[in-house]
């Protein structure tokens, strides 16, 4: 057996409320023997999960006939354990394998899961032989793969042959989960349309289609000539924002698009219909990766700039234009930052450098270099004579509305004016402090200064007040809505809002007196079982197993590190802080009964080098890096009975 696998553990049964991709059959463990199993726990809120779905999408081909994925999804949030929801997310995100719905968390319990995403792998004969948590494991899981593949067709226990994957019907229509919008000149307008991974230009009405950019299929192409709308290629894309008309005749595109699983920012020749890459390699930034920047050998540095073509940026989410900074914010959901795009730089090539944010995920505010945020999702230009050149922020993971504020030495300064962190939310107006927003991807600038959010899981347009400091909410019954604009007339102001799971645009009047109802919902924290600790001591151990074929790297001294933290921070008297050792002694006070430990833990390995006839490395060889990292938010109950260590697990 290999020293990477762990001791043979029957795995537990699948037990969920449905199935999803099967045909409306359920599963059993007994139904998959003869199959490695990879259960992929997630949930459709998390961009982390996401990731995971596009890193298995090769592997799941490659092993069609040796392989079954089986999502268990396992909710964050109220609006993710609705069964309708978790379909549309499905169909979403082309996931092509089946997935149990598991809102009670059954499945998530027995297998012990402390974290969003965690991949199980079992093998043929039903026993559970690795388990990891977060992204970045693709390579370490085909290394298991092709492990157990070869040890059991060899002893006669592996089936090859069709698993229980049954596609859905196909649907059709103009717009398939569409996610952003933006007017045109000509009173058209453009949406993101992410499901049929394209742009599509629509009537002034908002459903006539006037023609489509892009092929539709899922890629990375740009246009080769210079009237070929239909041969780029994009993938999910989302924000969009109009490049300042002083800027277009240099720049040669009138449109940036946040181009998300493509991890790319496009431009887009209106006249033309010509698609290019502005930013972005196409390939995931890793946190703490050595191969972050074309052709540099060294770690990204955030303080410095870099060319805009040879940074990896990270499912970019939005883009705004800030005059202040004479350059494109970006909201980069996938490692929690801001980023700032001056199209301008390098010979009109564009730079990008890091703006805002430290990729911990979090509710910190703060100077931009210092603030934490999570899955920053929706950005739009403050309105009114507070204005300030701000930006008014949806940061979706915490459920908050943010506000950034630039500076004149490029730097902004980070504030939240509604949301309380990564574990509440809920549907609450009233006092801005006490008001509660559901993983919002949407916010937009209304004329007297006051913002709207897209309140996506509560299907809710909300409106905050900042010289009031209130939230109110103006309309509810909307399908996950991911974006609105505001239409001001001489007359009256209308909201287009973009309704991503109902697949279509809808026109929303505004209420006379602009304020809405307040609304009392209620609130809500993540539901995730307790894990019992005893006051005092306890001992946090993050055990780090390697890949098959990787070794720790400790070229240039430690290779892992370790952040502790809690919310209230009065549950640690002692531990906090940061480290390089993956264990430590943490002091729990005893007059706290509850609360979460935040744990986040890097550790960086590369791949062995086979070692040539003399005994030595081969020196033609050269290691390729890798970095497991994971943050957990881990809920503890405090009670004398409770246990005194806490074991955490991180592959490689």
């Amino acid at each position: 057996m290999s020293s990477s696998r762990l001791p043979r553990v029957r795995a537990s049964e699948l037990v969920g409320r449905g199935w999803l991709n099967t045909g409306g059959r359920d599963v059993t463990l007994a139904d998959l023997r003869g199959k490695v199993v990879v259960l992929d726990f997630w949930t459709f809120c998390c961009i982390n999960c996401l990731h995971v779905l596009d890193e298995l999408r090769e592997l799941e081909e490659r092993h069609r006939d040796e392989l079954v994925i089986v999502g268990v999804h396992s909710p964050k949030f109220a609006h993710e354990a609705d069964p309708d929801a978790l379909a549309a997310a499905v169909e979403r995100y082309e996931v092509h394998h089946p997935v149990l719905d598991d809102p009670e968390l059954v499945t998530w319990g027995a297998y012990t899961a402390r974290a969003w995403p965690t991949l199980v792998v079992v093998d043929p004969e039903g026993y559970v032989v690795a388990q990891m948590a977060g992204e970045g494991h693709a390579s370490a899981i085909e290394a298991i793969v092709d492990e157990l593949v070869a040890e059991h067709d060899a002893k006669g226990t592996l089936h090859r042959g069709d698993g229980p994957y049954v596609p859905p019907e196909p649907t059709s229509g103009t717009l398939r989960f569409p996610a952003k919008a933006v007017a045109l000149p000509s009173g058209n307008l453009l949406v993101a349309d992410a499901g049929h991974h394209s742009l599509a230009e629509l009537a002034p009405d908002g459903e006539t289609l006037v023609r489509r950019i892009g092929s539709g299929e899922r890629g990375l192409a740009d246009s080769r000539g210079d009237a070929a709308p239909d041969e780029a290629r994009f993938s999910e894309p989302n924000g969009l924002c109009r490049v300042p008309d002083e800027l277009r005749p240099a720049l040669g595109y009138d449109v940036l698009v946040a181009d998300t699983v493509n991890h790319a920012l496009r431009g887009v020749d209106l006249a033309t219909g010509r698609v290019r890459t502005v930013a972005g390699t196409g390939e995931q930034f890793m946190v703490g990766g050595q191969e972050n920047v074309v052709g540099s050998t060294d770690a990204f540095d955030p303080a410095a700039t870099y060319p805009a073509a040879a940074v990896r940026l990270s499912s970019p989410w939005d883009v705004a234009w800030s005059p202040r900074l004479g350059a494109f914010v970006v909201a980069m959901a996938g490692n929690h930052t801001l980023w700032a795009f001056d199209p301008v730089a390098s010979d009109g090539h564009g730079s990008i450098r890091l703006l805002a944010g430290t990729m911990n995920e979090g509710l910190e505010d703060g100077p931009g270099a210092d603030a934490w945020f999570a899955q920053p999702s929706g950005l739009a230009a403050a309105s009114g004579p507070d204005a300030a050149d701000a930006l008014w922020l949806a940061d979706a993971e915490t459920s908050a509305l943010r506000r950034v504020v630039p500076a004149a030495d490029g730097t902004v300064a980070v504030s939240t004016a509604v949301g309380q962190g990564l574990f509440d939310f809920g549907h609450r107006d009233g006092a801005a402090g006490e008001a509660l927003l559901q993983h919002p991807l949407g916010v937009a600038s209304l004329p007297d200064g006051s913002v709207v959010v897209a309140d996506t899981y509560n299907g809710a347009l909300r409106r905050y007040d900042p010289a009031a400091e209130t939230v109110t909410t103006l309309a509810t019954g909307l399908a996950e809505p991911s974006d609105v604009l505001v239409e001001t007339s001489d007359d009256a102001v209308h909201l287009l809002v973009v309704e991503s799971a109902a697949h279509r645009l809808t026109r929303v009047a505004l209420p006379a007196d602009v304020a809405g109802q307040v609304l009392d919902g209620g609130a809500h924290r993540v539901a995730r079982p307790a894990t019992e600790v005893a006051p005092g001591e306890l001992r946090l151990d993050v055990p780090f197993v390697p890949a098959p074929g990787q070794k720790l790297d400790v070229r240039w001294g430690p290779s892992t590190e370790l952040r502790v933290s809690a919310t209230p921070p009065e549950l640690l008297l002692d531990g906090a802080g940061d480290g390089t050792d993956l264990d430590r002694v943490l002091v729990l006070n005893p007059d706290v009964a509850e609360g979460v430990l935040h744990v986040t833990a890097k550790a960086a390995s590369c791949d062995v080098v086979p070692l040539g006839p003399d005994g030595e490395p081969d020196p033609d060889v050269f290691p390729a890096c890798h970095l497991a990292q994971q943050d957990w938010g881990v809920p503890v109950r405090v009670t004398p009975d409770g246990d005194a260590t806490l074991s955490l697990p991180l592959r490689g």
